[in-house]
């Protein structure tokens, strides 16, 4: 009785060892939920969902402190991909919190461009190019519409320029496909 009292114990310490080690060895960080939903938006960090950025956002989303309709760079097909994600009903893009702005991107009128910066602190995907006291450019493929670097612009060089509509980007009205 006792040997078999001491086998067990034995036997239980080497287990408990045993799922101790791999608790720390194959240790999870973070939510994969929360990685999984960051993937599907846009990584455009402007701040529109009112939230600090994408990562934010997708915490929120997970916890269920937020709607999948804040995000308008991410326009109707990322609400869309997060109902089908999180295997919850599709809404339709909330616009009180911008409109989806993936037809024009924005350009620097050189000729009235002081090289202040702002622009390029402001930018959240790094679209500008330029220095102190330089003339700043857009790199138009990265540009994402955001218009995050209008405001801070201080003599208005800053303009919108729209997207020729291509079937690369083409994004059909939502509301004229449901009421038409």
């Amino acid at each position: 009785m006792f040997d078999a009292i001491i086998i067990f114990s034995v036997l239980s310490l080497i287990l408990g060892l045993i799922l101790g080690y791999a608790a720390i060895k194959f240790k999870i960080d973070g939510n994969p939920l929360v990685d999984q939903i960051d993937a599907l938006l846009p990584q455009t960090q402007c701040g529109q969902c009112d939230f600090a950025g994408c990562r934010p956002y997708a915490e929120a989303i997970a916890k269920g402190e937020a709607q999948i309709n804040q995000c308008p760079p991410g326009g109707q097909d990322g609400v869309d991909a997060l109902a089908e994600l999180l295997d919850v009903e599709t809404l339709l893009l909330n616009e009180e919190f911008g409109e989806n702005t993936t037809d024009h991107v924005v350009y620097v009128d050189e000729q009235v461009c002081i090289g202040c910066t702002l622009c390029i602190q402001a930018c959240p995907v790094d679209a500008f190019v330029g220095a102190s006291k330089v003339m700043t450019t857009v790199i138009e493929d990265e540009c994402t519409g955001c218009d995050l670097c209008i405001p801070v612009c201080p003599v208005d060089c800053i303009h919108i320029k729209a997207l020729e509509t291509t079937l690369g980007n083409y994004v059909p009205d939502l509301k004229e496909i449901a009421h038409g």
